[in-house]
């Protein structure tokens, strides 16, 4: 089993939860304010972790195109682009600082977490609740880095999504089975009301039109589901997570353990910091003189 045993903790039960709710669309700091009411409220119900869904801050631009076809663009489009850009969440910066005083404040951790990253920003965090890590959207649909996130020992595996289809609530289940882990999964759930009335999108005016639907859930490692999936309204799903049900499940199969195949598959991660543009300077290179040759070596030759 991986990596190593924690049999201190191995049956420590834990209340954990997911928040369902849409955020108040490219607002930044009214949104932020939500956080806390529904960091508090989860908080509230005893929850120890709490999951936001993907992008909640400042929002998630569903439906639009920012005015992009191929090979033009449109001014509106440039202009809803930087509207995003304005209430977007700088990391590190303010808002994160905000959201840390919000999860100190009602003793939570979290996780919401969007942008560029490479295979230094794929952790799995050593935590007094588990072993925590997130994979988002549909980055979950990618096996190599599941099975990396199964190697760290992955024991309560995030899934933020933007995805409300029955196929992405199927995946959580797979993932679930498949990891041994504990599966919590949390989308938004909006109508067109939550967008500004300007939000030019496909889904017309009607401001009690479903934009999202929703569909978080929490899944335990046999696939059982102990709370969701809700495609009702905005909630907050919790549950109770006995970290033994992990031990139980890996008794039978753990896919990089006692099940897996390293005879024939073989997983090579690179954890490297990658950055976009790398700038080395070149020092210059300074000639030095050639030593003085002395007299008395000169002469000492001159009479060869």
């Amino acid at each position: 089993m991986t990596p190593e045993r924690d049999t201190a903790s191995a049956g420590q039960k834990v209340k954990v939860g997911v928040v369902q709710a849409a955020s108040v669309a490219f607002d930044r700091e009214r949104t932020l304010s939500k956080v806390h009411a529904l960091a508090g409220e989860a908080a509230r119900l005893g929850s120890q972790l709490v999951l936001f869904p993907e992008a909640f801050v400042s929002a998630y631009p569903r439906g639009l195109d920012f005015g992009a076809v191929v090979g033009a663009r449109t001014e509106e489009g440039r202009e809803d682009f930087r509207r995003y850009w304005e209430s977007s969440v700088d990391v590190p910066g303010p808002a994160v600082d905000e959201l840390a005083r919000a999860a100190r404040h009602n003793k939570i951790s979290e996780r919401l977490v969007w942008g560029f990253g490479d295979g230094s920003t794929m952790p799995v965090f050593e935590t007094p609740l588990g072993r925590l890590g997130a994979v988002i959207c549909w980055e979950n649909y990618l096996p190599l880095m599941r099975a990396a996130m199964y190697a760290k020992g992955i024991e309560i595996y995030c899934a933020p999504t933007a995805d409300q289809r029955d196929s992405w609530i199927a995946s959580m289940r797979h993932i679930a089975v498949e990891g041994r882990c504990f599966v919590l999964s949390c989308n938004q759930f909006n109508r067109r009301r939550d967008f500004p009335p300007e939000y030019r999108s496909v889904f017309g005016e009607d401001p009690d039109a479903v934009v999202c639907r929703g569909g978080s859930c929490i899944v335990d490692p046999f696939g059982n589901f102990l709370a969701g999936p809700n495609a009702e309204g905005e909630t907050i799903l919790t549950a109770e997570i006995d970290r033994a049900q992990i031990v139980r499940g890996k008794y039978d199969l753990d896919v990089v353990g006692h099940y897996a195949r390293p005879d024939i598959f073989q997983l090579h991660v690179d954890e490297q910091p990658k950055q976009p543009v790398t700038i080395r300077k070149v020092e210059p290179v300074v000639e030095e003189d050639p030593p003085a040759r002395s007299d008395r070596g000169a002469a000492a030759r001159s009479t060869d």
